[in-house]
């Protein structure tokens, strides 16, 4: 699989740095960071990825506006929540990749397969 440039938005710094690890040992580079749901805007607006993992729930807020703005640029996008599929508004299901968490490696790997067909290559 081709090497991807993704935006991890996860609220959690644990959870976030074992994202980052995990997607390095696929092989792929985390190029943006957002903790905070102001950040996530921001990022899926301007940053040059390829894929963007989204935790749901970001300190309360929602992150499907930030799913939105990723599907507006055609960047592909995987949901992360506790709740798994269950956890995503009814309208944004089918839209994206849900993994349910804790997830592992082997999880991940499979999102991350599944959604890089779509994803488009970023000089």
């Amino acid at each position: 699989m081709k090497q991807l440039r993704v935006l991890v938005v996860e609220d959690e710094m644990t959870i976030a740095l074992l994202l980052e690890d995990m997607l390095d040992n696929l092989g792929h580079k985390v190029v943006a960071l957002a903790l905070r749901f102001g950040q996530a805007v921001k990022l899926a607006t301007d940053a040059q990825i390829g894929v963007a993992i989204l935790d749901v729930n970001l300190n309360g807020q929602i992150s499907f506006p930030v799913a939105e703005l990723l599907e507006a640029r055609g960047i592909p996008f995987v949901f992360a929540t506790g709740y798994g599929s269950a956890g995503v508004d009814t309208s944004y299901r089918g839209r994206g990749m849900v993994i349910k968490k804790p997830f592992d490696f082997k999880d991940l790997r499979g999102a991350i397969e599944r959604v890089a067909a779509e994803a488009r290559p970023v000089a």
